[in-house]
């Protein structure tokens, strides 16, 4: 009987009546329940972490995709506006030329005009000092013989003229 007195003996009869005790509450089958639930939890949590990475990796594709995309119309805008710049300097000397020409044109013309007024404006002067000269002339000789030659000559012949 000296076994029962011992104090490992009433420790042994503890950690029995411990460990019955926790199997007839159930203990290790809610323990095994909450580690379930606490792995099915963390388990949630990765699937919804690779669900979360599976859709960011395809909207990061998607995001280089039109980035490409905007980086294709951006260089096709760029070149498209080259050629318009290109096209509209052509045009613009085009037309520029053209300006020059009809306005060399027109200037050409105005100094012809210019030219054919000055040329009759010399002639009208000319015609005016030829008129003015002949009358100095003829208002000379008529002063100076109180009859001319040509004029007598001229009646005389009109007399035989009209008989």
């Amino acid at each position: 009987m000296s076994f029962f007195v011992t104090p490992e003996f009433w420790v042994l009869v503890a950690v029995l009546i411990f460990f019955g005790l926790l199997i007839y509450l159930k203990v290790p089958a809610a323990m095994a329940k909450a580690l379930d639930a606490r792995a099915e939890r963390i388990q949630a949590e990765l699937d919804e972490a690779q669900r979360l990475r599976a859709e960011a990796e395809r909207l990061l594709t998607e995001i280089k995709a039109q980035r490409e995309e905007t980086e294709r119309l951006a260089a096709d805008m760029m070149a498209q506006a080259k050629e318009d710049s290109e096209r509209m300097r052509k045009d613009a000397a085009v037309k520029l030329e053209e300006q020059i020409v009809r306005r060399t044109e027109m200037a050409e013309r105005k100094i012809a005009t210019a030219e054919a007024q000055a040329m009759a404006d010399v002639k009208a002067a000319a015609a005016d000092m030829a008129a003015e000269a002949a009358r100095s002339v003829l208002s000379a000789r008529l002063a100076a013989a109180t009859t001319d030659p040509l004029v007598d000559r001229a009646i005389g012949q009109m007399a035989s003229k009209l008989q």
